[in-house]
């Protein structure tokens, strides 16, 4: 069974990275006319959209999917 509790991670970033994740926020604030959200709040949407959409991570996934599941029929035949 997956264990799907958050981890709660600290992260170091670089000063301009995070003034472009300041920024980032502000956009967004204007263009969807709301209080700019936390910065910090926008990294993990960040993360998930560019694993969502990394071909070469989506494929080594499939990958790895498809040896577990030919180990496990493998093993059990």
């Amino acid at each position: 069974m997956t264990d799907d509790k958050p981890v709660r991670i600290s992260v170091e970033l670089p000063a301009a990275v995070h003034r472009d994740l300041v920024a980032c926020a502000q956009v967004l604030g204007r263009t969807t006319g709301q209080t700019a959200p936390d910065p910090s709040k926008l990294i993990v949407p960040m993360i998930e959209r560019f694993m969502a959409t990394d071909r070469a991570f989506a494929k080594a996934r499939r990958d790895r999917a498809a040896q577990a599941a030919g180990g496990s029929a493998e093993k059990s035949g």
